[in-house]
């Protein structure tokens, strides 16, 4: 019987593990346009190039569907980026970053972004701890900045 306990907890706590997916979610006390609006003046305030702004729910629509609010951003820096896409060339698929402006069924809007740290463990890249920890920063204030 012990034995199945201890199992038991090493399995609940390999589990949990798993469940932390990189993303961080931020809720928004704006509506999901302004939340957008707001999003996309930081990152343009921050120097950072707006590469593409996807409305998702504009696409679905053309498509025939109903979806939520859901709109990405993508942007970047060509110097942030390119040290981890130099280390390990397959992170191009994560770079430049993404930000997602969503809204959920009770109609609250968030702000979702995977963490450049999440990006450097999926990927095993080293050397580029100072780099992540900024990029990490940058992009929560980014959240913060586009939410409050």
């Amino acid at each position: 019987m012990k034995q199945v306990l201890i199992t038991f907890v090493l399995l609940v706590f390999s589990l949990s593990a798993y469940a932390e997916d990189g993303m961080k979610d931020k809720a928004s006390k704006f509506g999901f346009q302004e939340t957008v609006t707001k999003l996309e003046s930081v990152i343009n305030e921050k120097g950072l190039t707006l590469f593409a702004k996807i409305d998702h729910a504009e696409g679905a629509k053309q498509a025939g569907l109903v979806m939520r609010p859901a709109t990405v951003m993508i942007f970047g820096n060509p110097k942030g980026g390119t040290p981890f896409m130099v280390a390990e060339p397959k992170s191009a698929i994560d770079f430049p970053l993404k930000a997602l402006v969503w809204e959920n069924a009770e109609g609250k809007v968030f702000v979702s972004y995977t963490t450049v740290s999440e990006i450097v463990h999926r990927h095993k890249i080293s050397g580029q701890e100072e780099l992540t920890k900024k990029l990490d920063g940058l992009l929560a204030g980014i959240a913060k900045t586009a939410t409050e």
